[in-house]
């Protein structure tokens, strides 16, 4: 039977009858690839196709589906506790970030669990070279080093292993796509055999995803969809933390997050990640404030930095690392038209310490608090800490969870906490050791600190 080609963007998936220079779906250049999409040998694989019978609810067994702990506390707490039996999970990040180790530390800490570790980028021998240094194997560890997707599944069937890691999938390669490792068809054909075995046995399988030049996960959108929990594993590699954070999850939240820090034997957990983003604060410096904010179930105290200075040339420079740069924008037109403040002929950076990315609204008031400081070169007390979103009209919005928050800044030894107005309803101030101060408006904010 003869064979049909088509040409698929490596970048979206979009799908042409003919070769074009740029992709009319996600506009990138140079990223057709002709794919043979039908064979005789893919038809006769598909002609099988074995019939399932519709069950009522009260027929679906659910024990089977029980949670593994791993023994790391920052992993089971962003996929929701411990890996599901026969779920799949994507975990993706930038080049030597430390995928590979997060997952074969893993491997080591499940000592009493048969795990077959599947390495499509790395020998044995480079294997067994990175498990001496993070620690000693165990005799349920099992490593190949295998590209092909039918003799990797020849070796699942006969090992019948009960946790799985692949590493990466973009390495695998299927006889039913015609196509190179790594093409969006391969990616998809391979993860689709790989979720296939993972639900019928009941086999959890963790999947290492590469991400294209934009950070997203490379390969088509669907494969995103096709798995039951994706991670992102973050960092900067000129620091020693690393996050991890839950994009997708079935069986679990999605607005986890987990902070390890990179050593020479492997990472290691983050117990208390406020005392950690908090290091360094012994001198008083103008442009700095901590905000208290929540990741996920986790409250935690960050550090805003703010330098504020005369534009040096014509247009006024607005960069900020950590926080969204239109927010910043926003922020800085609100003190400009709400509080009467000067700054749009004015230079203004800001940076979140320790690298974390900032999503969490909360962090608003520390940042025009640290805006503010820098302007006017005086120091904010090394005590006080900020919660709080800004409205476009200067108010202070409430936030969500301000126990929690307040609860963690008295733990860490804060005198006072900066929050909006409309928190104070049905607040009981008795119950926490840190002075409570309520704000309405920025020019409140000002009057305060300065």
């Amino acid at each position: 039977m003869k064979s049909k080609s088509i040409f698929i963007c490596q970048s979206c998936g979009s799908q042409s009858a003919k070769w074009i220079g740029r992709c009319p779906a996600c506009n990138e250049w140079n990223t057709f690839v002709e794919e043979i999409i039908h064979s005789a040998s893919q038809k006769k694989a598909n002609s099988s196709i074995t019939p399932s019978k519709p069950k009522n609810l009260s027929e679906i067994d659910i024990q089977q589906l029980s949670r593994r702990k791993t023994g790391n506390q920052e992993f089971d707490r962003v996929v929701g506790g411990g890996l599901v039996s026969g779920s799949t999970v994507l975990i993706g990040g930038e080049p030597g970030i430390g995928k590979s180790t997060l997952v074969l530390q893993l491997c080591l800490q499940l000592s009493k669990v048969k795990t077959l570790y599947i390495s499509g980028e790395e020998s044995l021998q480079q294997l067994k070279m990175r498990a001496q240094r993070l620690g000693d194997g165990h005799e349920q560890l099992f490593f190949l080093s295998e590209t092909s997707m039918e003799s990797t599944m020849i070796h699942i069937d006969q090992f019948a292993p009960e946790l799985i890691i692949v590493d990466s999938i973009q390495t695998l390669v299927t006889e039913k796509a015609e196509s190179s490792a790594g093409s969006i068809t391969q990616i998809r054909e391979c993860t689709n055999q790989i979720i296939q075995y993972a639900k019928a046995n009941n086999c959890p399988i963790l999947l290492i995803g590469h991400i294209n030049k934009d950070g997203h996960l490379a390969g088509p959108k669907v494969l995103e969809h096709m798995v039951d929990t994706v991670l992102q594993f973050e960092g900067d590699q000129n620091h020693f933390y690393r996050i991890l954070r839950v994009l997708k999850n079935r069986f679990g939240p999605t607005d986890e997050m987990g902070i390890f820090e990179m050593r020479s034997s492997g990472l290691h957990v983050v117990p208390n990640p406020s005392e950690f983003l908090l290091a360094n604060r012994e001198m008083k410096l103008s442009g700095n404030t901590v905000a208290a904010i929540i990741e996920g179930h986790r409250p935690l105290m960050i550090q805003s930095q703010a330098l504020v200075s005369t534009a040096a040339y014509g247009t006024p420079q607005r960069s900020a690392t950590g926080f969204d740069n239109r927010r910043l924008g926003m922020l800085l037109a609100v003190l400009e038209k709400r509080a009467g403040f000067r700054l749009a002929v004015k230079d203004v950076f800001l940076n979140m310490v320790g690298g974390i990315r900032v999503s969490d609204p909360a962090t608003d008031m520390a940042v025009v608090g640290a805006i503010l400081s820098s302007e006017n070169d005086l120091a904010v007390e090394q005590n006080i800490c900020f919660t709080g979103e800004v409205g476009l009209s200067g108010e202070f919005r409430p936030v969500n969870r301000i126990e929690l928050r307040v609860a963690e800044s008295a733990r860490l030894g804060f005198k006072q906490i900066l929050i909006p107005y409309a928190n104070m309803k049905g607040f009981d101030l008795s119950r926490y050791d840190i002075k409570i101060v309520p704000l309405k408006h920025i020019g409140e904010l000002y009057k305060k600190l300065f």
